[in-house]
């Protein structure tokens, strides 16, 4: 059954026969795959693998501030993975580009998202999308005491997402509890140079970020914030600086679906993040931002109906950023 919802004024630029159509395609994409069964919930953090295998949700939210859902859009699940492209602009913000980049690349790994291994040519990790450089950025952004820093960083994700959010406790301790290899990466990460001597301290600040709690609506708005050059849709609050956007962006586009990517790009075309908790979100810029959850993961990590949904909604929308059908770039195009 369908848990459909259109929300929020009809704003100038998206008509009421625009919103019925867009609502139409999440509606169509919920019901084809909210039967798919593939892939497994991820266990190797116990609380993970508490997750409801059947859960499935999709978002759409515009610069606008219309939103648009389908399923299971209210449950909520830690953001995982999905907070290193957030960690990334904040770090650029405090520090500037060249100085987080001494610490982080922006290639491609081609390897899985908890690789042990680092640029051979730099000493860094390949890029901030995997956990060895968002450990590396984690201590870029951590502060004294350390809660000011998880603090300062829910806050800002607090702003994106247009309402108050919190850190699951029980996923945090979770993550501290079975995270050696991560310990194993910053403590290399320490050997290296690349982080300080607080190894304690990034940890504790990386799996903080990792146990914050969303849903498939705040994480389209927390998009739909970066595709509104830095503002929140509906609060208009200024949240990330733009000038830093379009590398976040870059990154994402590149490295943001692990040993996925390269896929992603190909058939999605949508600079995009994805977490093991099962959720993926992803930005067109200056247009809107998309979210789906389901926690049943493929090989790589990421969202079977994810993924599935993901490519449908690319398609009917005309999303690929290199899609010349989708006409002065905008998705209205599409529906015409």
């Amino acid at each position: 059954m369908t848990n459909s919802q259109h929300s929020g004024s009809v704003s100038s630029d998206v008509s009421p026969w625009l919103g019925a159509q867009i609502q139409k395609v999440i509606d169509g994409i919920y019901r084809k795959y909210k039967d798919v069964d593939d892939g497994a919930v991820a266990t190797y953090i116990p609380e993970l693998g508490k997750a409801d295998p059947k859960k499935f949700g999709i978002c759409l939210a515009t610069v606008e501030g219309e939103v648009f859902t389908a399923g299971d859009w209210d449950t909520e699940f830690t953001i995982q993975s999905m907070c290193k492209p957030f960690a990334f602009q904040l770090a650029m913000q405090r520090h500037g580009t060249e100085e987080t980049l001494r610490h982080v690349g922006v290639e491609p790994s081609g390897e899985a998202f908890n690789s042990i291994e680092f640029d051979q040519k730099t000493g860094r990790p390949f890029n901030p999308m995997v956990n060895a450089g968002a450990i590396a950025v984690s201590s870029l952004i951590k502060q004294k005491p350390v809660q000011a820093g998880i603090e300062e960083f829910v806050d800002k994700m607090s702003d994106a997402a247009g309402r108050r959010l919190r850190i699951d406790h029980a996923v945090l301790a979770s993550e501290t509890a079975t995270g050696n290899r991560n310990r194993a990466i910053a403590y290399m990460l320490l050997n290296s140079g690349i982080i300080d001597d607080e190894v304690h301290e990034t940890l504790h600040q990386y799996f903080a970020q990792c146990s914050m709690l969303v849903n498939c609506k705040d994480l389209a708005m927390m998009a739909a914030t970066m595709a509104n050059i830095g503002n929140q849709p509906l609060t208009g609050k200024p949240v990330f600086d733009f000038q830093y956007l379009k590398y976040v962006m870059a990154v994402m586009f590149s490295c943001g679906l692990y040993d996925y990517a390269g896929n992603w790009a190909f058939e999605v075309g949508l600079p995009a993040k994805s977490g093991v908790s099962g959720g993926i979100f992803g930005v067109v810029n200056r247009q809107f931002g998309i979210a789906v959850y389901s926690p049943k993961l493929d090989a790589q990590g990421n969202s079977v109906r994810g993924i599935l949904a993901s490519k449908e909604l690319a398609n009917h929308l005309g999303l690929h950023a290199f899609d010349f059908s989708n006409v002065g770039s905008t998705f209205v195009q599409a529906l015409l």
